[in-house]
């Protein structure tokens, strides 16, 4: 009820544990507070927030037009109602070096377990278009030690993306993840790769947890969870999975009322009220408010 029973410390901390088994962890992205407590109900590992899903929440493109009031607003929307670890989109970090401390101190007041700060250079884009640009070596580890140092938490997870892929290619993201860690990345997210053989790549040229991005529509195949692990990879995401399912089911609808006049041949595709209510746990409150009312006001005596 309310909000989670876990601490931030807590998740972190499983988190962390989670990665040392080396098990794989599964987080699909939630785009508001519903979305992610289905993610737990489902029996995933952990939730992603996404940059792009939260600019487009806004109406707005994934150009670097959030900011991080609006960023950590909905990132501890999300992450105050669920048991599970969240990971978090936080771009470039919001600004120079000093922003991105702020940035990760204002992360970890939220309640996230983590965050991933790319080497893009602002304005940043979607890392699956065309037309990145990637900042210098010392900018982007500039930005990863700063990150490092403002943690007041030693749980929080402080990742490394790097998009140099799609630009320089393979060996140049091998070596940009390799420093990435010597800065003191605790997990790299090679945004972007070919195939396969390119995780395994750079699972085999860092000794931390590395990230797969399963985006539809990008330019990564949709590898199956098994796949990836087979490959060594720690984490995977779904970041805009959900709200594209949701998206997609929202238009038809809205089709079939233009359509047919009314929503009754989309009634059995709804969730329905019971599953809503089961969800944001109605019986729960109603538990509690009985509880609390059950006290006499006529044997008050103050």
């Amino acid at each position: 009820m309310l909000h989670a029973k876990l601490t931030a410390s807590a998740k972190r901390q499983g988190l962390r544990a989670r990665l040392a088994s080396g098990e794989l962890v599964r987080m699909p992205g939630a785009f508001n507070p519903l979305s992610a407590k289905l993610i737990e109900d489902k029996g995933f590992e952990g939730v992603y927030i996404s940059g792009a899903v939260l600019s487009a929440d806004l109406g707005l493109p994934d150009i670097g037009l959030t900011t991080l009031t609006e960023v950590a607003g909905r990132g501890g929307q999300i992450a105050r109602v669920t048991e599970l670890p969240t990971l978090i989109d936080a771009d470039t970090g919001f600004g120079e070096p000093m922003n991105v401390a702020r940035t990760v101190q204002i992360l970890e007041d939220a309640g996230i377990s983590g965050m991933h700060l790319e080497d893009q250079v602002n304005p940043k884009r979607c890392g699956h278009l065309d037309g990145k640009a990637v900042v210098d070596e010392a900018t982007a580890l500039k930005r990863i030690r700063a990150a490092v140092e403002a943690r007041r938490d030693p749980d929080f997870l402080v990742m490394a993306r790097t998009d140099i892929r799609g630009i320089e290619g393979l060996e140049a993201a091998k070596d940009r993840a390799k420093k990435l860690v010597d800065a003191g990345a605790d997990a790299i997210f090679p945004e972007a790769m070919a195939d396969l053989a390119e995780f395994a790549a750079i699972r085999e040229a860092v000794d931390v947890p590395i990230l797969a991005n399963m985006t539809e529509f990008g330019k990564s195949d949709l590898y199956t969870t098994q796949q990836l692990a087979d490959v060594g990879v720690n984490i995977v995401i779904f970041p805009v999975s959900l709200l594209r399912l949701a998206m997609g089911a929202a238009e038809r609808g809205l089709d079939t009322i233009l359509a047919e006049g009314s929503l009754t041949s989309r009634v059995p595709e709804m969730q329905t009220r019971a599953r809503l209510y089961e969800l944001v746990d109605y019986a729960g409150y109603s538990e509690f408010d009985a509880g609390v009312y059950t006290f006499d006001l006529t044997n008050n005596r103050s």
